[in-house]
């Protein structure tokens, strides 16, 4: 009698280079798609990669265009910045340092704005100090490494409480930015809320020899915490 096992059907479907009914269904149906579309699986291709863009432009990174010289030296007009949209979505909060974009609609005008965090919710930000520079929470701030050549600290003179929930930003070109400072009496003080920051800038992406990783400056890392007095002015 001839003893040798002779494979079944269920034997057959349970190989593992063989695909089982649901794999074939899925296969069947994305042949199904490109065939009914002009162009046939490259079509299919392209809208599937528009897709995942469109998924990681709304939920991961964007790129931006900087329009203006507000922030030279270090973003130039015509730089694109990818934009990274998740820097503070789990509990994280922007940093002194920062430099955020954010949508300026009821505060600087409609339109998205980039700048960079100069004071946090409960800071106590002054300028000048005896040697033209800011001082937060009483600590005096270098800023020399990343203000534009030629720039001061500020040609305005303020003192402000920085509200809890909101940012004091400042553009790097101070003598070329319109930002908190212009806006002191606009509604909000000019201090941003910070819901409205689209994301911080992490890299110069465009021209490609202008490609950079953007850091956080050193300069604030001596800034105190604000105290309550301080948060008072």
């Amino acid at each position: 009698m001839d003893t040798e096992a002779q494979p079944t059907q269920r034997d057959r479907s349970s190989h593992p280079d063989s695909p089982g009914p649901e794999g074939r269904s899925r296969f069947a149906l994305v042949s199904r798609i490109a065939e009914w579309l002009p162009g046939g699986r490259i079509t299919l291709t392209l809208f599937a990669c528009l897709a995942f863009l469109l998924v990681l432009n709304a939920f991961v990174v964007q790129p931006f265009q900087i329009p203006s010289g507000s922030m030279e030296q270090g973003l130039r007009i015509g730089d694109r910045v990818l934009v990274n949209k998740l820097a503070y979505r789990f509990g994280a909060q922007p940093r002194r340092g920062d430099v955020i974009v954010f949508d300026g609609t009821g505060y600087f005008g409609d339109a998205d704005y980039v700048k960079r965090v100069v004071g946090v919710g409960g800071d106590h930000v002054v300028c000048c100090d005896k040697s033209g520079r800011i001082e937060v929470n009483g600590r005096a701030v270098e800023e020399s490494a990343f203000l534009y050549p030629g720039d001061s600290a500020s040609s305005v003179p303020f003192d402000v409480a920085v509200p809890p929930g909101r940012l004091f930003v400042l553009g790097d070109h101070r003598s070329d930015s319109s930002d908190s400072r212009d806006h002191l009496g606009s509604p909000g003080g000019g201090m941003i809320p910070v819901g409205d920051v689209i994301g911080r800038a992490d890299w110069i992406v465009w021209p490609y020899a202008h490609w950079t990783h953007l850091t956080r400056p050193s300069a604030y890392a001596r800034v105190p915490a604000p105290s309550a007095e301080g948060a008072h002015g």
